[in-house]
């Protein structure tokens, strides 16, 4: 149901901070005759993913998978990311690459089914974590991995539960906050030619003021270096070719022009070299964190508790402006006096009667290749209060604060013009040697910042749950409960360096000004009802029930819903089935954010300008390239085929739209649990889900937009050709328009599998054999751009096509990790095989990538009862990344893959007596 004001839904809503407490009271009071008489005794109660119910078992009816803390330290893990790539049921989103930007640069974030990060709710305990995105992605590296005692993975809708932004599911994060003792880690990891990653952590933690309370504190450092493309053979493929540092002169005058060689030799013929070899493969990284965890008992019935995050993330990787190096292409005034002219140069140019000669130059400044550094604090607070009313009643009510400063700098760039507005360049041109291809403009060049940010999350929350048992039961016992009230209030700042604002840098892009905010409110309930028990065929049935009621400031909310079945056949065999309903605010990027340009010359792979990471955004225009409709070209003017087109002359824009409308979501799911007596340590589940997205915010790269509009689609009604501009006179594409907008839908269905079989092992070898998969089969995917056109089959793809945020291209319909543990006393060594299936290119299906296979090893030895050794090798036979012939979007591959190789890594962790 829509709520279009926010007096008229707090009418119909009774359910505030000050009626929870009222409800509360009433619930303490009713049973008190009773408590007094027949005191029920107290059963220890957990919290699981999925519901806000705590209840004796980790048992319910939604599809959750998890990766547990034993596998977190095989894997040698340094960062989330480390986890996060090998779950089947995970996107690649950003990561260590940098091969996507914007509003994720220099993070790692989570993707799950390739629905968009930004579909994807992340918690800590239970909890939001901060964001440090204006599109409401949390950089999960801010998580130390430690300390995670389990990682939750959430299939479908879960709005109803968490709220607003669980589309696709929810990755909830499970810290150690019961640690005792202390416990100092360090780990190494090293690949062919780069990627060293080296980290330190220290954990702490015991009891405190003779048990009332339980502190546990934690302080890490880790540290990646680069990884260069010039290491890697694939990524010197097709290399960049930019002027060199001697330069092209032509002198206006008579048009004559003449270039200048590496050594310094004149020659007729412009000059060229390459900087791919110097570009970032992977990004280094720099983080510092710490936290303390707590909680306190101030009375038998009031337990205090919270949480402190900081971190510190230092990134430097190829930020908005790409990382081609910086030149000129500008016309100056030479002097024939000169000191610099050879009488060669001399000779090439035409001085008028002042003894001046107008020259363009064009020329590489030497300045090395651009590089973005990106300065990261991240803070998150935490105090709350939870405890028992009665027996059969609980509270909890928290609050929460998060922080996220940002400052990029942009690095071997420089300011255009000075602080009076003359040209810089010009005013070199008769005081140094334009013509010596070793001259050193170093002093030329600035750091220029390019955005300052912060980004605020404020959280308030309170929750009563607990049962029925004080005023009624059921036949199988009482009804299961909870209740709350939620306020949330995100804000975004963003500003841009001077240098990016008035554009007056040498790089073509610039940045904006922002100031946005958003609240909400939101009121939920949940239930869990046991129909039977312990009869033919139903050793156990529940169903499950939660709703939400919402109020956005900033757009109109829908109430969503969780209808779910939980039925136990017998011991061995355990039925789960949800339907859920979801709902996704605009983020402040989506309503909030001014439209900004780029060159689209940055997009095309034929322009000396192009950014290799913005590979499959752009591949020209078909009615140039002779691949569209020719009516349909002739109806939109566009030039005839083989005519020379300059797109630095076209804009690529994109930005946000305050006319956007929330996403609406509807998944369901279906799973069976089978844990069958007659099989010892044997365990499989099967979990289908279907997850449809009407109203999908969302972008429409310029390379879909002329795929669908002149290729695919070649009608004068379809919607999509008016993504792409041509100038009315000349027919060239003027503007590319990547804004944000509703699509029609996007669609997915699927099955995830996952089962572990634990078995003696041989006599020969002792121990014990552990089988584990975990597999994600995806059956059908679509996305609707328009309700006008028809729907693309996205389903075993890559391309940006069926991509939104760009943040994952690949669109896998398999993808598994499988390991088999020989496990000792002392001693575990495992195989790992992880596969991802074959796709096409989304764009032309003939185009298609073969399935990729990795394979890991890994050993953990607990050397004595102290110290632990883990060794292991990740891509155990160096596989190399895919290089298609079309849709690549990362130096010849596409960055879902892995690009690094094989890896080697050594961790030890020391626990000392205490």
């Amino acid at each position: 149901m829509k709520h279009k004001t926010h007096s008229t839904k707090l009418q119909r809503l009774t359910l505030t901070p000050i009626t929870l407490a009222v409800t509360a009271a009433f619930f303490s009071y009713a049973p008190m005759a009773q408590e007094q008489s027949q005191k029920a005794d107290k059963t220890e109660v957990i919290s699981i993913t999925g519901s806000r119910i705590q209840r004796t078992e980790l048992v319910s009816s939604s599809a959750v998978a998890s990766v547990d803390q034993v596998q977190i330290k095989l894997d040698r893990a340094v960062n989330v990311e480390d986890i996060t790539t090998k779950l089947p049921q995970a996107a690649a989103g950003a990561n260590s690459t940098g091969s996507t930007v914007g509003d994720s640069f220099g993070s790692s974030t989570i993707d799950l089914r390739g629905l968009g990060q930004n579909r994807t709710l992340v918690l800590i305990d239970g909890t939001r974590a901060v964001p440090f995105s204006f599109r409401n992605s949390v950089d999960v590296n801010m998580i130390p991995t430690g300390l995670i005692k389990r990682v939750d993975v959430l299939t479908g809708g879960a709005a109803a539960v968490y709220g607003a932004d669980a589309v696709s599911g929810v990755v909830n994060f499970i810290l150690n906050d019961d640690f005792n003792g202390a416990e100092f880690s360090s780990s190494y990891e090293t690949a062919d030619g780069g990627n060293e990653t080296l980290n330190f952590e220290g954990i702490f933690g015991g009891d405190i003021a003779d048990g009332l309370g339980h502190i546990t504190g934690y302080l890490g450092y880790s540290e990646r270096k680069e990884l260069l493309a010039g290491e890697r053979d694939y990524a010197m493929r097709n290399a960049n070719s930019i002027i060199n540092t001697g330069g092209y002169y032509t002198d206006v005058a008579t048009g004559n022009a003449f270039a200048v060689n590496a050594g310094g030799s004149v020659l007729d013929e412009r000059q060229t070299t390459s900087s791919t070899a110097d570009l970032y493969l992977t990004q280094p990284m720099k983080r510092l964190s710490s936290g303390l965890l707590f909680d306190f008992d101030l009375t038998d019935n009031a337990t205090a508790y919270g949480r402190v995050m900081y971190s510190q993330v230092t990134v430097e990787g190829a930020g908005a402006s790409g990382q081609a190096p910086i030149s000129v292409n500008q016309a100056v005034t030479l002097t024939a006096d000169n000191a610099f002219l050879t009488d060669d140069v001399r000779n090439r140019l035409t001085f008028d009667a002042d003894g001046n000669a107008q020259v363009n130059v064009e020329r590489n400044l030497g300045l090395g290749v651009q590089h973005t550094k990106a300065e990261r604090d991240s803070i998150q607070l935490q105090l709350g209060i939870k405890g028992d009313i009665t027996d059969y009643l609980r509270y909890d009510v928290y609050g929460q604060y998060g922080k996220t400063d940002e400052t990029a700098t942009l690095y071997n760039n420089a300011y255009t013009v000075d602080g009076s507005g003359n040209n810089r360049f010009a005013a070199l041109a008769n005081s140094v040697d334009l013509f010596d291809p070793n001259l050193d403009l170093s002093n030329f060049s600035n750091p220029l910042i390019y955005t300052t940010r912060e980004r605020t999350q404020n959280v308030l929350a309170a929750t009563v749950s607990g049962d029925s048992s004080a005023l009624f039961a059921l036949p199988d016992g009482p009804i299961d409960f909870a209740i709350g009230y939620e306020y949330r209030k995100e804000t975004g700042e963003q500003t841009p360096g001077d240098a990016f604002r008035n554009g007056t840098s040498f790089a073509t892009v610039s940045a904006f000004d922002m100031d946005a905010s958003f609240d909400s409110e939101e009121f939920y309930a949940e239930v869990l009802i046991p129909v039977v028990s312990d009869v033919a065929f139903a050793k156990e049935v529940s169903i499950e029930g939660a709703y939400r009621v919402s109020e956005y400031s900033n757009t109109e909310a829908e109430d969503t819903y969780k209808i779910g079945l939980n039925w136990a056949i017998n011991d061995d065999i355990r039925l789960r089935a949800n339907k859920l309903t979801a709902f996704r605010a605009p983020n402040l990027g989506e309503f909030a954010s001014p439209i900004s340009g780029l060159s689209l010359a940055l997009f095309d792979q034929t322009s000396d300008q192009f950014v290799a990471r913005f590979a499959g955004r752009y591949n020209g225009d078909p009615c140039l390239l002779g691949t569209g409709d020719t009516a349909q070209c002739e109806r939109y003017g566009a030039p005839a085929i083989g005519t020379a087109y300059d797109s630095s002359t076209a804009q690529y824009t994109y930005g946000g739209n305050p006319d956007i409308k929330p996403e609406q979501a509807e998944s369901e799911t279906l799973g069976i649990v089978y844990t069958p007596e007659y099989i010892e340590g044997f365990d499989v589940s099967i979990d289908y889900y279907h997850i449809d997205i009407s109203d999908a915010v969302s972008q429409i790269q310029p390379g879909a937009a002329l795929q669908s509009c002149y290729i695919d689609n070649p009608d004068a009604s379809n919607p999509l050709c008016g993504a792409v501009l041509r100038d009315p006179t000349t027919g060239f594409i003027t503007t590319a328009i990547v804004n944000d907008f509703n699509l029609a839908s996007i669609e997915q269905s699927g099955i995830d599998i996952a089962t572990n079989y634990i078995i003696d092992a041989p006599d020969a070898i002792g121990g014990k054999l552990k089988f584990s998969y975990q597999g994600n089969l995806v059956t059908e995917q679509t996305r609707q751009n328009n309700a006008t056109v028809a729907a693309i089959d996205c389903k075993g793809t890559y391309g940006s096509a069926c991509s939104g945020d760009f943040a994952s291209v690949l669109q896998a319909d398999y993808k598994h990790r499988a390991t088999l543990d020989w496990q000792l006393d002392t001693m575990n060594v495992q195989l790992g095989w992880r596969r991802i299936g074959d796709v096409d290119y989304a764009s032309d299906r003939s185009t298609s990538i073969s399935a990729q296979d990795y394979f890991d090893f890994a050993a953990s030895w607990q050397a004595t009862d102290q110290v632990v050794l883990n060794f292991g090798i990740d891509n155990l036979f160096d596989k190399q990344p895919p290089t298609p012939s079309a849709g690549a979007n990362h130096f010849n591959t596409v960055s879902d893959y892995d690009v690094i190789g094989r890896t080697v890594g050594l961790a030890i962790r020391y626990s000392p007596s205490l």
